[in-house]
């Protein structure tokens, strides 16, 4: 058994975007990323502390806008669409998930394609599905890259994918299509799941149930991603029994340290392109 190391890998990832930010500082251009948090979601709150926190690491400007969750869809929309005209902005990223009262599909077609780091916009996700794509869901690319790094082959390989959720995996499996391996994808509606998944040489799951990935649920040498967050008592904790099933997964990610990391990555890079997009 192999730890896939996102942490490892994400750490390069960011030296390398930090070059290329400070080369385009001498042309006196500075990526610029814009947060929206809605509400006083804790676990939002952390997400975007370390996304800014990730940004100052590499040299991109950051901005803030902390508003409260009572804001009405109007009144998110104009600030939306002040950021999608200010040229200093090259990503705006909406914290999710948003108060019930707000139309998350709505909100995030306001979002400018061009600037839609996070990969959420119908227009990305409709060149996803196309293979032509502009800006990928930071999530699943970072997990391409990860597979990459470690020379895991995807193309002809039988994949399951766990979670059906529109931020990891359904671009999840258009990546790996893309990439020639078959792909099934699993769902709360998923009948017999250990069928599908002890099949699988590789299996990714991203619903953020802890252990609902155990030993018994993989072949040997299986490739297991793990990209579920839950807090159990005082631990953060996957989706995937980590104990039992790397006795038999040929390489496995860790939580925390596996994926994580790898999304705050791809979301730097994502927004390093858009300049170049820009430029």
């Amino acid at each position: 058994m192999a730890i896939l190391d996102g942490k490892a890998l994400a750490k390069k990832i960011r030296a390398s975007i930090k070059k290329e930010v400070d080369s385009l500082k001498k042309e006196s251009i500075i990526p610029g990323l814009a947060f929206i948090l809605v509400g006083d979601n804790p676990a939002s709150q952390v997400y975007v502390n370390m996304k800014t926190k990730a940004c100052e690491e590499v040299g991109i400007y950051s901005i803030n806008h902390r508003m409260p969750s009572e804001i009405s869809e109007r009144e998110l929309i104009e600030v939306i669409k002040m950021l999608n005209d200010n040229p200093m902005v090259d990503g705006i990223l909406v914290q999710l998930p948003l108060p019930k009262h707000l139309n998350e599909e709505k909100i995030i077609e306001t979002i400018d394609y061009r600037k839609d780091v996070d990969g959420f916009h119908p227009y990305n996700m409709g060149r996803l599905a196309r293979g032509n794509p502009l800006f990928i869901s930071c999530t699943p690319y970072g997990i391409m890259k990860l597979l990459n790094e470690y020379s895991i082959d995807v193309k002809g390989r039988d994949v399951v994918v766990v979670g059906a959720g529109n931020i990891t995996g359904k671009p999840m499996a258009l990546m790996l299509t893309n990439s020639g391996a078959t792909v099934q994808i699993c769902h709360i509606y998923t009948q017999n799941l250990k069928e599908k998944t002890k099949r699988a040489d590789i299996v990714i799951s991203a619903v953020g149930k802890p252990n609902l990935i155990t030993e018994d649920m993989v072949k040997e040498g299986a490739v297991v991603v793990d990209v579920g967050i839950s807090r159990v008592k005082d631990r953060v904790v996957g989706d995937v029994d980590f104990e039992g099933v790397s006795k038999k997964a040929s390489y496995i990610t860790p939580v925390p340290g596996g994926v994580g990391p790898m999304t705050i990555a791809m979301l730097l890079y994502n927004t390093l392109q858009s300049v170049k997009f820009r430029k």
